[in-house]
């Protein structure tokens, strides 16, 4: 039996449907969360996620910028842009947009970001507060797993979680976060014995190392939950026929259009798991919905108003 299809994109539009109201109220009261975000360069990747981010603002009535300065920016000087979005009162949320160009001193401009409006989660006060599992900003890929699991009904206490990835935007915070919602959780990474091995013990698995399939049918427990976190272009047909070989579907749209996306994990994981999200429609579209609950949650601490409970702030571990 096909594992069940756990779709980002429902529940994105899910949480968007209630933060809208959320908004309304706000606005209704004087308040219209604003979000700026920093665009440095060219880059075309780069371009599409934040035109995204930006049209999710515009679809909800939040107020946005777009910031875009040159490649060719000091650090000094992308520093003092940091530094005036921060005394803004009409901005409560600030996101740099990531890689930046490499003459760019980037851990010096994401520790500049005021953490009240670090809505990436990614400084290091932020960070602190996930480990101490205080309330905080919390990154937003990782809490948007939270809510697919919660939203989803995925029993998470008492199970034993495995992450595959250590980075910091996703691997380590998810980690946390899963351990804060009483999860027996293990890290792997490129070093790690055995990976097909410690990752069948999982219950819920998560791929998020960037390498496309990786993560075979070996790797899985039947039954288990498995959440797909990579996104990867396939161009060459020889790889697209071996990956696709039991998805005709899917290898005749590579036919079509040349190329396709694929996750970190195995289009034939499909047939042993119990529940997996799809790529793409899985863990993208609620990165961009967290983004926006995260500049709500903002402008609200910034007011000293209270901040609904969400999935990422479970209570302290016992």
């Amino acid at each position: 039996m096909a594992a069940r299809i756990l779709s980002g994109t429902e529940t994105g539009k899910q949480i968007r449907e209630e933060l809208r109201q959320e908004i309304q109220e706000l606005k209704r009261a004087g308040v219209t969360p604003g979000l700026a975000a920093v665009l440095v360069g060219d880059n075309p990747a780069s371009q599409i996620y934040v035109r995204n981010k930006i049209r999710a603002c515009e679809e909800l009535e939040l107020y946005s910028e777009r910031i875009t300065p040159p490649a060719s920016i000091r650090t000094e000087e992308l520093l003092e842009q940091i530094g005036q979005l921060n005394r803004r009162p009409e901005i409560d949320a600030i996101l740099v947009q990531l890689p930046l160009p490499s003459p760019v001193d980037a851990p010096r401009v994401l520790m500049a970001v005021d953490p009240a409006k670090d809505v990436d989660g990614f400084h290091p006060v932020n960070v602190g507060a996930l480990v101490a599992n205080r309330p905080a900003l919390r990154p937003c890929t990782p809490a948007g797993i939270m809510e697919l699991l919660r939203r989803h009904e995925i029993e998470i206490k008492g199970r034993r979680a495995v992450v595959i990835g250590r980075s910091d935007i996703v691997g380590k915070p998810l980690a946390l976060l899963l351990l804060h919602a009483h999860a027996t959780v293990t890290i792997c990474h490129s070093h790690t014995q055995d990976l097909p091995g410690v990752a069948r013990s999982a219950d819920i698995l998560v791929a998020a190392m960037g390498r496309a399939a990786f993560v075979t049918p070996e790797f899985i427990r039947p039954g288990a939950t498995v959440i797909d976190v990579g996104i990867n272009r396939i161009e060459d047909p020889g790889v697209a026929e071996k990956l696709f070989a039991r998805h005709p579907q899917r290898l005749e749209a590579f036919r079509r259009k040349g190329s396709a996306l694929v996750g970190d994990v195995h289009p034939d994981v499909v047939e042993v798991a119990g529940a997996l999200t799809p790529v793409p429609g899985g863990v993208g579209p609620l990165t961009i919905a967290m983004l926006m609950v995260n500049t709500v949650e903002a402008a609200r601490r910034r007011r000293g108003q209270s901040v609904p409970s969400r999935s990422g702030q479970m209570a302290a571990a016992r």
